[in-house]
C-alpha cells in the first residue's frame, strides 16, 4: 500500500515539476484577468475607430456593415439555395424553411472539394467552379425547373454597400485567388451563373459565415445578436445601432456588423502580448503582418504555435533529451486536431505519446506531461483572447441598450470551438468573469455558414414581402399634389357655401359669425376675467392689460379638472361646476366683490347672434352634457351664477379659442388676421369682409368668422382620400359621421388612427410577431403625445421600444421602425391636409383684397403644432406650395384661449365705448 502512495506522490510531483517548467518557459502566454480587461478595453477602442467615418480607413478592425438589418422572427418560409465558400470544402445546400405554427428547417447538402488549383488560381476559374457545382447539385436533386432565391456565404472580408453586393478586401486563411480583390464577388458569381442557361436563381444576399452563424442561432433564439466563429479562422459579428455606423446612411434600427476581428493588432496594438512564437508563425504565413489576432487564436495556427514551442524547448534541452526529429522541424506537422486530442482528459497523455511518436520522437512520461501542458497554455490563451474581445462586444451591446444588466445569446461555430474538449468551457467561464453584468447563453450553431446564408435570404425575402404589404397599407395615407389641390379647392367651395344665405343651413363648414369686428390696437386697458372651457381642464384667469409705452398683459390663473361624469352628465351640473370653480378662483384672488368684465372661451361650435350670445350647435371633443345643444351658453352661465347667488359678473363676450389665438397674436402683430389651432381639435378663424357674410346684416368693415372647419367632408366631398382606418375611427367615436376632417387632422384622433393601423399590421403578421396584445385592443391607449415622442429625431429606437413597452406592446427593433413609419405617415397626412385647408383661406383673403401678392400672419396654437417634431414644418411647406402668391408668417400664440378671451373682451369694451361716445 505504501508503495502505491509513494508512486502516486512521485507522479504528482513529476507532473507539478513539468507544469512549472512549462509555465516558466511560456510565462508571457499566461494572461491575467487584468491583462484581459486591458485587451477588452483596447478592442472597444478599435471598434469605435472602425465605425467612425474618419478613422475607418486606417482602422485595423474594419467593422464592416453587412446590410443585414433583421434577425429571423420565426415567420420565414420557403425554399432557398445556399452556397458556402470559405473552409476546406465548398458546399451547396437546399434549405426548406417552414412556419405553419412551428418553426422547421430541412436541409439537403452536397460537399465539393476545393483543390489548390481553385484556391490559388484565378477568379474566373473559381466562380465557374462554384457555378458548375451549383448546376450539378440542382441536376442531382432534380430542381432545375424551379426558380430559387440564393444566399452566398463568402467567409472573407468584404465591403458591402447593399445586401447583394460585396467587394473583396483581402483573402484570408489559405485562399489566394488572383484578380478577385477589389471586385464585387456577386457580379462575378452572377456572370458565371449566366453561362448555365438552365439554372434560374436570384442571388439576394452575400453573407459572411459569422453572420450566418448568428442568423442560424437567431432562428432558434430571438435573443441571439452576436455570432462568433473559432475554427480555421476566427471572427465575430453583432447587431449595432444604425445611429453609430457612420459608413451607412440613416440612423433607424440596427445592422449586423462584421467586425473582422482577426486583424485586431495589425496596427501594433497587441505587440506587447505577441511572443517570439507568434512572430515566427506570422513570418511563415502567406500574409505576414496581417490577421495577427487570428494567428494567436484560430485553428489554422494553434498547431503551428505548439510545434514552434516544442522545437525551441527541445533545442534548449527541456524536452526529448534535446533530440529533434525531422517532422518536428517541418512546418504544419502539428495540427490543431492534434492539440485537441492531446488535451483530452482521460486519454490525453496516451494521445500525446502516440502523436509525438508519429513525429519521430521518443517521449518520456515527463515529456508527455510537459507537451500536454504546452497545448493547454496555447489553447487557453486563445480562449482568453477570444473571451476578452467578445466581452468588449457584449459591453458595447449593453451600453447601446443603456442597460445595467444585459441578457443575450451568442451563436457559436467553428471546428476549434466544437471539437476541442476544454475550449467552450474555458471561453464561457472567462467571458462571465470579465462581464459579470451580462447573462450570456452560448448556442451552438447548426450548419451556420450554409443554413445561415439561407436564413439571411429567407429574412430578406420576408422583409421584401412585408415591406410591400406595409407600403401598400401606408400608400393610402400618401397625398399627391393633385389630392392636395382638390382639398384646397373643395375647402374654398365649402367656405363659400357657409357664407351664403341659401346654402348656409346645409353647409358642412359652418362659417359662424363671431361678432368680433376688430383686432387690438394697443389702447386696451383694465382688469378682465377669462374663462376657458374646451378640453378636460377648465381655467379661470384674471388678466391685467396696460396700454401706452408700458403696454403689457399680466395673467393669473388656476386650472380645475372636469370629471368625465360632469362632461357627460347634465348641462346644469356642468355649469354649476364651472361656477363653483369661478367662486374658488375669486376667493383665491380676493376679488369676490368686484363686478369685472368677463370673456368666456367656449371652444365648441356656437351660432352667435351677438358677441355675448352663443347657442351651442353640437358638442365635440368628448363632451356630451345633456340639454345644452341649441341653448345659449351665456344664458346658462348667467343662470348658474344666479343659482349660486354669491357674486355677479359682466359677461361681455363668448369666444372661440381659435378667435382668441388670432387676437393674442394680433396684439403683437397687426398683420395677423387668421387664427389656427392644431391641438386636441382642429379649427381656423379669419377676418372676413362684411359684404361677403350674407347671414349677417351690414356690408361695412370686417367680422371674424369661426369656420368650424372640422366638419369639412361630412357631406362626402373628401371620401376619396378617407381610408378604412379613418372610417373605423369615425364609427367608434362619440359622433359618427361628423367632424370627419377633424378626425383626420387633430390630436384627439391621430393616435387612434395609428392604433387601427397597428392592429391591421399585427393581424397580417407584420408587427409584434402577429401577437395581438390586450393593450393594442384598448381604444384610446395610443395617445397623440406618443406620436410626438416616437417621431422625435432625437429619440433612439431603444427609447421608442420603451414607449411601446409602457403601452404593453413588446416590440422588436424592426417593430419600432414600422411603428415610427406609421406615426410619420399619419401625422404627415394631417399636416398636409391642414396646410391645404389653410391655403384655401389665405387665397380667399388675397382674392378678397384683390391683390397679386398677399403678406399675412397666422396666429397658431395647439399641442400638435407646438409639440410634434415635424407637423409645423410640413404644414408650412404645404401652405407655401398650395398658395405660392401668399407670403404667410406663422406666429405662435401665447395663451390664445385665456389672454385672447380677455383681449376680445377689452376690444369689445373699447368698441362699445366708442359707439356710445
Amino acid at each position: 500500500m505504501f508503495a502505491v502512495h509513494l508512486l502516486a506522490f512521485y507522479f504528482t510531483k513529476l507532473k507539478e515539476d513539468q507544469i512549472k517548467k512549462v509555465d516558466r518557459f511560456l510565462y508571457h502566454m499566461r494572461l491575467s484577468d487584468d491583462v484581459l480587461l486591458d485587451v477588452m478595453t483596447r478592442f472597444q477602442a478599435e471598434m469605435v475607430k472602425g465605425l467612425e467615418r474618419d478613422a475607418h480607413p486606417t482602422a485595423a478592425v474594419k467593422m464592416l456593415p453587412t446590410f443585414v438589418r433583421s434577425i429571423p422572427d420565426g415567420s420565414e418560409n420557403g425554399d432557398f439555395l445556399a452556397l458556402d465558400l470559405g473552409g476546406s470544402k465548398f458546399r451547396v445546400l437546399k434549405v426548406k424553411v417552414s412556419e405553419g405554427g412551428k418553426q422547421n428547417v430541412q436541409m439537403e447538402s452536397q460537399f465539393y472539394p476545393t483543390p489548390k488549383e481553385i484556391t490559388h488560381g484565378n477568379g474566373t476559374e473559381l466562380f465557374d467552379y462554384v457555378a458548375d457545382c451549383l448546376a450539378d447539385f440542382m441536376e442531382t436533386k432534380n430542381i432545375k425547373h424551379k426558380k430559387f432565391p440564393l444566399g452566398f456565404t463568402f467567409s472573407f472580408p468584404c465591403i458591402q454597400t447593399k445586401l447583394d453586393e460585396g467587394v473583396l478586401l483581402s483573402w484570408t486563411k489559405y485562399f489566394k485567388v488572383r484578380g478577385v480583390q477589389e471586385t464585387d464577388v456577386i457580379s462575378s458569381l452572377c456572370h458565371a451563373l449566366r453561362k448555365h442557361k438552365d439554372v434560374d436563381v436570384d442571388v439576394l444576399a452575400l453573407v459572411n459565415d459569422t453572420v450566418g452563424t448568428m442568423m442560424t442561432c437567431g432562428y432558434d433564439d430571438q435573443r441571439c445578436e452576436v455570432g462568433v466563429i473559432i475554427g480555421t479562422g476566427t471572427n465575430a459579428c453583432y447587431m449595432e445601432e444604425m445611429s453609430n455606423i457612420d459608413l451607412v446612411e440613416g440612423d433607424e434600427g440596427r445592422m449586423c456588423i462584421n467586425t473582422e476581428w482577426g486583424a485586431f493588432g495589425d496596427d501594433g496594438s497587441l505587440d506587447d502580448l505577441r511572443t517570439e512564437f507568434d512572430r515566427e508563425v506570422d513570418l511563415g504565413s502567406i500574409n505576414p503582418g496581417k490577421q495577427l489576432f487570428e494567428k494567436m487564436i484560430s485553428g489554422l495556427y494553434l498547431g503551428e504555435l505548439v510545434r514552434l514551442i516544442l522545437l525551441k524547448m527541445a533545442k534548449k534541452g527541456l524536452l526529448f533529451s534535446g533530440k529533434i526529429s525531422t517532422a518536428l522541424r517541418t512546418k504544419g506537422k502539428v495540427e490543431t486536431k492534434h492539440v485537441a486530442a492531446m488535451e483530452k482528459r482521460k486519454e490525453g497523455l496516451q494521445n500525446t505519446k502516440e502523436i509525438l511518436m508519429e513525429l519521430g520522437l521518443t517521449p518520456s512520461e515527463e515529456d508527455c506531461i510537459a507537451v500536454q501542458h504546452v497545448c493547454t497554455i496555447v489553447s487557453f490563451r486563445s480562449a482568453n483572447l477570444c473571451a476578452a474581445a467578445l466581452a468588449a462586444i457584449l459591453t458595447r451591446l449593453r451600453e447601446n441598450k443603456k442597460l445595467i444588466r444585459l441578457r443575450t445569446t451568442v451563436g457559436m461555430d467553428g471546428t476549434l470551438y466544437k471539437t476541442h474538449p476544454q475550449y467552450p468551457k474555458r471561453l464561457h467561464k472567462v467571458v462571465r468573469r470579465l462581464v459579470p453584468n451580462c447573462d450570456v447563453r452560448f448556442l451552438l450553431s447548426e450548419s451556420g455558414s450554409g443554413k445561415g446564408a439561407a436564413m439571411v435570404t429567407a429574412v430578406a425575402c420576408r422583409l421584401v414581402s412585408q415591406r410591400k404589404q406595409i407600403d401598400e397599407i401606408l400608400a393610402s395615407f400618401e397625398l399627391s399634389e393633385r389630392n392636395l389641390i382638390d382639398v384646397k379647392n373643395k375647402m374654398g367651395e365649402e367656405l363659400e357655401y357657409g357664407l351664403k344665405k341659401e346654402t348656409h343651413a346645409t353647409a358642412t363648414v359652418k362659417m359662424l359669425p363671431t361678432y368680433v369686428c376688430g383686432t387690438p390696437d394697443g389702447t386696451e386697458k383694465g382688469k378682465f376675467l377669462a374663462l376657458d372651457l374646451g378640453g378636460t381642464n377648465f381655467r379661470v384667469l384674471l388678466v391685467k392689460i396696460r396700454s401706452g409705452r408700458r403696454k403689457s398683459v399680466r395673467m393669473y390663473n388656476k386650472i380645475f379638472a372636469i370629471p368625465l361624469e360632469i362632461m357627460q352628465g347634465t348641462g346644469e351640473e356642468l355649469f354649476d361646476h364651472i361656477v363653483q370653480c369661478i367662486a374658488d378662483f375669486l376667493e383665491y384672488m380676493g376679488i369676490k366683490g368686484a363686478r369685472l368684465p368677463l370673456g368666456f372661451t367656449f371652444s365648441f361650435p356656437c351660432r352667435q347672434a351677438s358677441i355675448d350670445k352663443g347657442a351651442l350647435v353640437e358638442w365635440t371633443k368628448g363632451f356630451k352634457a345633456t340639454d345644452c345643444e341649441g341653448e345659449d351658453v351665456v344664458d346658462m352661465l348667467r343662470e348658474a351664477i344666479k343659482r349660486r347667488n354669491e357674486f355677479d359678473l359682466d359677461i361681455v363676450a363668448v369666444v372661440n379659442d381659435t378667435v382668441g389665438t388670432m387676437m393674442t397674436c394680433g396684439y403683437e402683430d397687426p398683420n395677423c388676421e387668421i387664427g389656427f389651432i392644431a391641438g386636441t381639435g382642429s379649427n381656423v378663424c379669419y377676418m372676413e369682409e362684411m359684404k361677403n357674410i350674407e347671414i349677417v346684416e351690414g356690408t361695412e368693415g370686417k367680422m371674424c368668422i369661426n369656420t368650424e372647419w372640422g366638419g369639412f367632408g361630412d357631406n362626402g366631398c373628401i371620401d376619396s382620400i378617407r381610408t378604412k382606418y379613418d372610417k373605423e375611427v369615425d364609427e367608434g367615436s362619440l359622433n359618427p359621421g361628423k367632424q370627419r376632417y377633424e378626425k383626420m387632422t387633430s390630436g384627439m384622433y391621430l393616435g387612434e388612427i395609428v392604433r387601427q393601423i397597428l392592429i391591421d399590421l399585427t393581424k397580417h403578421g407584420l408587427l409584434f410577431r402577429g401577437q395581438m396584445s390586450e393593450s393594442l385592443r384598448t381604444r384610446g391607449i395610443f395617445e397623440t403625445k406618443f406620436l410626438s415622442h416616437i417621431e422625435s429625431d432625437r429619440l433612439a429606437l431603444l427609447q421608442v421600444r420603451r414607449i411601446l413597452q409602457q403601452l404593453g406592446l413588446d416590440s422588436t427593433c424592426d417593430d419600432s421602425i414600422i411603428v415610427k413609419e406609421v406615426c410619420g405617415a399619419v401625422s404627415k397626412r394631417a399636416a398636409q391636409l391642414c396646410g391645404a385647408g389653410l391655403a384655401a383661406i389665405v387665397e380667399k383673403k388675397r382674392e378678397n383684397r384683390n391683390l397679386e401678392h398677399l403678406k399675412i400672419t397666422v396666429g397658431v396654437d395647439g399641442t400638435l403644432y407646438k409639440l410634434h417634431p415635424h407637423f409645423s414644418g410640413i404644414l408650412r411647406e404645404t401652405v407655401k406650395e398650395m398658395a405660392p402668391q401668399c407670403d404667410v408668417t406663422f406666429m405662435l400664440s401665447e395663451d390664445g384661449s385665456g389672454k385672447g378671451a380677455a383681449l376680445i373682451t377689452a376690444v369689445a369694451k373699447r368698441l362699445h365705448n366708442v359707439g356710445e361716445n
